[in-house]
């Protein structure tokens, strides 16, 4: 194709070139370091050398530059000097006829250069009552140079601070410029002078001479002079209406004084249900009277007084009083008459202001130095309209048909609408299920032998119940009871209160439940319910530690010794053993002694949480085929063609630049999920787990960069699998809390021992007790 120097990439501008035929395909395919692969590498496009081009470092301009140019790319002016625009500060002298004292006038503006283009924009700041026409005054375009090099335009050149410039039979004298106006000339070898002094205004000189030759000037009461300055500032006041009659109760008002003219607006708000609505405008904005004894009759206020009259019908003649002695002084409403607490006779209606707003209370700590401002309580009364609550609406008792929600929803509105979810509960808490294994409680032996299982849904507080089937046991077994949400009992049925449902609160192992007249003991739990509830403790108070301990504590504080020979029958020299060894109990043991001690006081759910939170049992380590994770690694980077070994090791260097042979395990994480390396979480988790530690479990990183490079070793065949559970099975630790450190434990409790001394030898092993060496337990 051929290309019209000087002309932009458009539709129109190329031509097919007739003499060329071969038009080859570029290739596909690559080999690189003995692998297969797609080229998907794009070659750099040529520059057109015909084409208008430009480098970022040299200046739009024949302007020599201070420092050589950088080498790089060549850019078109448009793309380099995008959003780019040199801002100078000038001014330009207007001349003013018929004036005087001020032959001309100074008018600040402001010059704006485009990099991109070489056009020029010019702006006024606005000044406020100025009586001229500003902003714009000259659009952007490029500028001819005057006469006689009106054949050329302006530049970066020809725009200096302290020099004039002449644009369109005008002269701009530049003053000032920005910073990086400044840094952008002085590095393209253009000397920016320092800013200067802009001209002074005959007409502001003559104004500050006049005001600096009054020593005390009297002060000028300009009727327009007002408005000019406290225009749209208005003083607002929170106030009342006491009109507790008959058929009145008490109106909430506003009080607005406009300082513009000194009028007043009176505005009411309306309470919600009041049964009022309509205009809110208590009294229409205009100047409010002090003193207000009736309304004025016909003709009885006149502007002028007539002293007397004499004559009839067509022959009459009066006279004028000049002095209009007959004419009242009328008193009105001013700024100082309202405060907290005053009272404001607005027609015969007395208004109490109780409050102000912010500008209104800043405005008078200003001019009148008050700092007190305590708002008045507003009076109220018993037939006074409420806000609607929703709460305190009592609803016709339940019907039983359907739910309580349905039936309530056809007395909350005419029209009947669904029962609303809580669609953010369910989200959050979907597939979240509390499992309890149980057993009923009958009068018939053979209910008591049957085994359910009691699932609590808490995405929306349900429950179901179903039974284990036992062989010969003459139940079938399955769903016991569907899923829904089950009512606690003692409760009325057909009532105007809301039933209350089972919470998550209400299950805990030991407990009993009464589920459609029938009696369950929960008796078991599932890992994920234990570990749930351990994780949430304010929500099961069977599950917090703390209360746990503190119950135990004030219950063994008068007999811990006889709690300690009860857990531990050779309890010779205790205190000494438990500095050297770890003592070890079984849980039957704790649970017979704390039963045994405190009884009802602490249930079976509470040993449990105890148990497992002492626990002197330990999860196997996690055992990872290191080869095989490699392996899996390698299939993953060669399925993927990933070749960015060389990045991630410069990065590496980036974040580490002491190249520390070991970073933080949250740091490698992120930087391989940065990389977007082929791996699945998963895959990771493993990945990370099989590699070399320091004693601080930091990650070394030579051992990773070796782990990921599959050109030193060819590996072993791998086939694709599961990386989530076959690569590495990760099994929970289901079997906690079967022993117990009970040094542990009496370290938490802080009690005294009180243990008498004996001379019995201590034993190596007694009944459930043990000691076992230190080797074998982690610190509590």
């Amino acid at each position: 194709m051929l290309r019209i120097p000087g002309m932009p990439l458009l539709p129109g501008t190329l031509f097919r070139e007739v003499s060329k035929v071969y038009y080859p395909k570029s290739q596909t395919l690559l080999n690189f370091r003995g692998i297969p692969m797609l080229n998907d590498r794009q070659n750099s496009i040529p520059v057109d050398p015909a084409g208008i081009v430009v480098d970022i470092s040299c200046p739009p301009a024949n302007a020599q530059a201070l420092y050589p140019p950088r080498s790089g790319p060549r850019l078109p002016p448009w793309l380099a000097y995008d959003k780019k625009v040199l801002s100078f500060k000038a001014y330009f002298k207007q001349t003013l006829q018929e004036n005087f004292h001020a032959p001309y006038m100074v008018r600040h503006v402001k010059v704006y250069y485009y990099l991109e283009d070489g056009t020029l924009e010019i702006h006024e700041p606005k000044v406020q009552n100025s009586g001229i026409v500003q902003g714009c005054v000259l659009h952007r375009q490029r500028v001819p140079k005057p006469p006689p090099c009106d054949n050329e335009f302006l530049s970066i050149t020809d725009l200096n601070v302290d020099t004039t410039v002449q644009i369109f039979d005008r002269f701009y004298h530049i003053v000032d410029c920005d910073t990086f106006t400044r840094t952008f000339l002085n590095k393209r070898g253009i000397v920016v002078p320092d800013p200067v002094m802009a001209a002074v205004d005959p007409a502001e000189a003559v104004r500050n001479r006049v005001v600096a030759r009054a020593s005390n000037p009297a002060e000028k009461r300009h009727p327009f002079a007002q408005f000019l300055k406290y225009d749209r500032q208005v003083l607002k006041f929170q106030a009342y209406w006491d009109d507790r009659t008959d058929m009145g109760d008490v109106r909430k008002l506003e009080v607005c004084y406009y300082l513009a003219d000194d009028t007043i607006e009176v505005k009411e708000a309306h309470i919600r249900n009041s049964g009022r609505d309509g205009p809110s405008v208590f009294l229409k904005r205009g100047k409010l009277q002090r003193e207000f004894d009736g309304m004025m009759l016909p003709g009885q206020q006149t502007p002028v007084t007539l002293l007397n009259v004499l004559g009839s019908n067509r022959n009459v003649r009066y006279c004028v009083d000049p002095l209009n002695i007959g004419n009242k002084e009328i008193l009105y409403y001013t700024q100082r008459d309202l405060q907290i607490g005053s009272v404001v006779n607005v027609y015969g209606r007395a208004v109490v202001i109780t409050d102000m707003d912010p500008f209104t209370r800043q405005y008078y700590r200003d001019h009148y130095g008050i700092e007190q401002f305590t708002p008045l309580s507003m009076p109220t009364r018993s037939d006074v309209c409420k806000p609607y609550d929703k709460s305190g609406r009592m609803l016709p008792p339940f019907n039983g048909w359907g739910t309580y929600e349905d039936s309530a929803g056809n007395c909350m509105s005419i029209v009947i609408k669904r029962p609303k979810t809580d669609f953010r509960k369910f989200i959050k808490f979907d597939r979240y299920v509390l499992r309890f294994g149980a057993k009923m409680l009958s009068t018939i032996r053979e209910n008591c032998e049957r085994i359910f299982v009691i699932s609590y849904y808490m995405s929306d507080d349900t429950m179901q119940v179903q039974e284990v089937a036992v062989r010969n046991s003459g139940f079938l077994g399955g769903v016991f009871m569907k899923r829904t949400r089950v009512l606690m009992p003692g409760q009325e049925k057909f009532s105007c209160k809301q039933p209350q449902y089972y919470r998550p609160c209400n299950f805990y192992i030991g407990g009993t439940m009464s589920i459609k007249d029938f009696l369950f003991h929960l008796v078991s739990a599932d890992e994920f319910t234990l570990m749930y509830m351990e994780h949430h403790p304010d929500q099961f108070t069977h599950s917090n530690i703390e209360l746990i301990l503190e119950k135990v504590r004030k219950s063994l504080e008068p007999r811990m010794s006889q709690f300690v020979s009860s857990c531990v029958p050779d309890y010779q020299d205790l205190e000494k053993k438990m500095e050297k060894r770890s003592v070890f109990i079984s849980f039957e043991s704790l649970k017979g002694a704390l039963v045994a001690l405190m009884g009802n006081q602490i249930s079976d759910h509470e040993i449990i949480s105890l148990c497992r939170h002492f626990s002197g049992e330990q999860a196997a380590p996690n055992a990872c085929e290191r080869e095989k994770v490699r392996a899996s690694a390698h299939l993953e980077i060669k399925r993927a063609l990933w070749n960015g070994r060389d990045e991630l090791m410069e990065h590496f260097h980036h974040i580490n630049p002491t190249n520390k042979p070991f970073l933080p395990e949250s740091q490698v994480r992120s930087t391989l999920r940065g990389f977007r390396m082929p791996f699945t979480l998963e895959l990771i988790d493993t990945i990370l787990s099989v590699l070399n530690r320091n004693d601080c479990d930091d990650i070394e990183v030579c051992d990773l960069m070796n782990f990921i490079d599959v050109s030193c070793t060819k590996g072993c065949d791998m086939p694709p699998i599961n990386y989530a559970f076959e690569l590495c099975p990760k099994l929970p630790f289901q079997y906690k809390g079967r022993v117990v450190d009970f040094g542990c434990l009496l370290k938490a409790l802080n009690l005294p021992l009180n243990l008498p001394d004996s001379n019995a030898q201590p034993t190596k092993m007694i009944g459930d007790a043990r000691i076992m060496p230190p080797s074998a337990t982690a610190d509590c």
